[in-house]
């Protein structure tokens, strides 16, 4: 057994942690969460814990196997419960007595998700964002603010290029507080009419204001569960997003996968050029974005740019951030994630 001397106890505390990769429903997904496990666990509360972290198979399942430095606390073993990448636990035992290992020690991280997990996987509809991938941005995000260590039901979560809700429900399910805008109305009808299906048959307290904004759009306000966590859906041009949200306090998180139709850079630099600096107004100081976009016709470089020239958001380019690229299907060839944080002003 892997082992640091515990003095109050007497004992060897276990240093050796496993996390079993998250099963792919999907094989085009199949290489999904093996690729972005050991990011998400370096980032993540555990992360300055672990000394090394390597890939195995043991028993034919696939784990990542952390050595760390020191024993984790309770929070950071709460937070293993809400990675999107893993999906099981365990202490690693190389024998115990004169029985020869391996052995694994199921770890109970201790998170229940505020909403049932199929909130988020329930909906089906064609351009879907993985699930999986979204609650990896999701942590992403969270991991790279000034807010890591905070309850996910004290965040808020915007999304302002919200399609089907995808980023939305996967918020909404760890806690949070959320507010998406999506400039096609019939997607943002369908996605509050889903939502008032599912608490009615989930029995799920709910409360709904509709609202139109003149010249703007169409306005949803959810309160759901006895929590009253919020919900807003707003059907409207994006770089008018602080009119769309009003009323909804800044939020420390900015979440959303960019559409991959755009079939040439222009179009793409010219939404980001006018909605990157509204998304960095919105942002809490310490606040973070995480933005994933289909990579082949538009360079990390370029982006990192773009994301620069608001002059408030600073790019995290850093290992792992610039080691998340990876291949998702034959129409997306490579995926990329750029993540930037909103500085407090000194």
């Amino acid at each position: 057994m892997v082992g640091t001397f515990n003095e109050d106890s007497g004992r060897k505390a276990v240093t050796t942690l496993l996390a079993q990769i998250a099963p792919q429903r999907s094989t085009q997904y199949a290489s999904l969460a093996t690729t972005l496990a050991p990011h998400e666990l370096r980032l993540s509360p555990l992360g300055g814990t672990i000394k090394s972290l390597d890939v195995v198979e043991l028993g034919g399942q696939t784990y990542c196997r952390c050595v760390l430095g020191v024993e984790p606390d309770q929070v950071q073993l709460r937070e293993l419960g809400m990675l999107a990448a893993t999906s099981a636990f365990f202490w690693y035992h190389e024998a115990l007595g004169e029985y020869t290992g391996p052995f694994l020690q199921p770890i109970e991280p201790g998170f229940a998700s505020y909403f049932p997990p199929d909130f988020v996987t329930t909906r089906r509809y064609k351009g879907k964002t993985n699930e999986q991938f979204t609650h990896f941005l999701c942590n992403l995000a969270k991991f790279s603010s000034n807010f890591a260590d905070a309850s996910w039901n004290t965040l808020r979560v915007f999304d302002p290029l919200s399609g089907g809700g995808t980023t939305l429900f996967t918020a909404l399910m760890l806690g949070a507080d959320v507010a998406g805008v999506e400039k096609n109305t019939k997607d943002v009808q369908s996605t509050a009419s889903f939502i008032k299906r599912y608490v009615q048959a989930q029995k799920i307290a709910c409360k709904i204001k509709e609202e139109h904004l003149k010249k703007l759009g169409k306005r949803w306000w959810f309160s759901l569960g006895d929590a009253a966590r919020q919900c807003v859906l707003t059907a409207g041009d994006t770089t008018k997003s602080a009119q769309l949200i009003a009323g909804f306090k800044k939020p420390h998180l900015i979440v959303t996968d960019l559409p991959y139709g755009i079939q040439h850079r222009g179009p793409l630099v010219n939404l980001l050029t006018e909605a990157l600096p509204v998304w960095a107004s919105l942002l809490t100081p310490g606040g973070a974005m995480a933005l994933a976009w289909e990579s082949t016709r538009f360079a990390r470089d370029e982006m990192i740019g773009l994301v620069e020239s608001t002059g408030r958001l600073i790019v995290l380019n850093e290992s792992p951030y610039n080691q998340m690229a990876h291949r998702v299907d034959r129409v997306i060839k490579q995926r990329d994630i750029v993540v930037a944080r909103l500085e407090p002003k000194s």
